[in-house]
């Protein structure tokens, strides 16, 4: 007899941290919601090592499957996830994050009432000593504010706390499967989300905990590639017929005038640094494009 389908299908791409990967499995093993109701789907983006001794003692906690590839980023590992799913719908959520014992029952009351959206959640900071995972929370707080300020009309979700149908994820192809980055690729999915008709709503009270240890460089690195993925989705947005890039003048004012409502004014030297690594992030990406049209033209007037 064949097994009941899972109401979801929780999908968790990891590489080379499994210190993480085992706080993420022990939160999801204490969530508040029928065992029988939700599969866990691990799958492993190219590890140094076997991730087995990790994910076997959750097998008799929860369904739980491990996948393999080569490293292809984390947006390629999802899609790999969700093409094994068997839940109607599919939970994005990281290694390095912890959902909160409620987190699953509150998106099942959400996709309760609108079953065809896309559901985002809150995403907490869980190393508020850490003054760099600190000003990512404070970004990510502005930017949730300004994008989603009508929750029932929301524009971004994190990939690390998005719930959607299965069905309407696999009909627009996942993320992207050219994406060359492991940034940004959660927007060019909203957007494209957005692009196709589909709605998103944005649930506060579906929380899961980021403890992403952040360093000076680490947070430039993560923040520069961030730049190089805004100028990928913005070529993409353009490809679509959106029009080309304009800077988003009321996003900035917006978070001045956010930084001191939110007393945040500690804080503003790292968020200009911040915007200095995203704008060096961006120039970065259109010369390597550039240079590689130009490249394209040069091979093609010698052939």
């Amino acid at each position: 007899m064949e097994a009941e389908r899972p109401l979801f299908s929780i999908v968790i791409p990891t590489r080379n941290r499994p210190a993480q990967l085992k706080a993420c499995l022990g939160s999801i093993s204490r969530l508040d919601y029928p065992v029988d109701r939700f599969e866990v789907i691990v799958v492993d983006d190219g590890s140094q090592t076997s991730l087995e001794r990790v994910v076997s003692p959750f097998r008799e906690q929860i369904e739980l499957t491990l996948l393999s590839q080569r490293n292809s980023g984390p947006g390629i590992a999802r899609n790999h996830g969700a093409e094994k799913a068997r839940g109607q719908f599919l939970a994005f959520t990281d290694d390095d994050c912890m959902p909160a014992a409620g987190w699953l029952k509150a998106l099942a009351a959400r996709f309760a009432g609108t079953p065809e959206r896309a559901i985002g959640g809150r995403t907490l900071n869980a190393l508020p000593d850490n003054t760099y995972s600190a000003t990512s929370q404070a970004i990510m707080d502005f930017v949730y504010a300004h994008y989603n300020a009508d929750p029932d009309h929301a524009r971004f979700f994190a990939s690390n706390n998005l719930a959607m149908p299965a069905d309407r994820f696999n009909s627009i192809d996942g993320f992207d499967r050219g994406w060359p980055l492991a940034a940004s690729e959660d927007r060019e999915l909203c957007d494209r989300w957005l692009h196709y008709g589909y709605r998103m709503t944005y649930a506060p009270e579906a929380v899961v905990y980021h403890a992403h240890s952040l360093t000076l460089s680490g947070f430039w690195r993560q923040h520069f590639n961030y730049g190089r993925g805004a100028y990928r989705f913005h070529q993409l947005r353009a490809q679509r017929g959106l029009g080309p890039f304009k800077p988003e003048v009321r996003f900035y004012m917006s978070l001045l005038r956010y930084s001191f409502l939110h007393k945040y004014t500690r804080l503003l030297p790292i968020l200009a640094m911040w915007q200095l690594a995203n704008t060096a992030g961006f120039l970065c990406e259109m010369t390597r494009c550039r240079n590689r049209r130009d490249n394209k033209r040069l091979n093609d007037m010698t052939v």
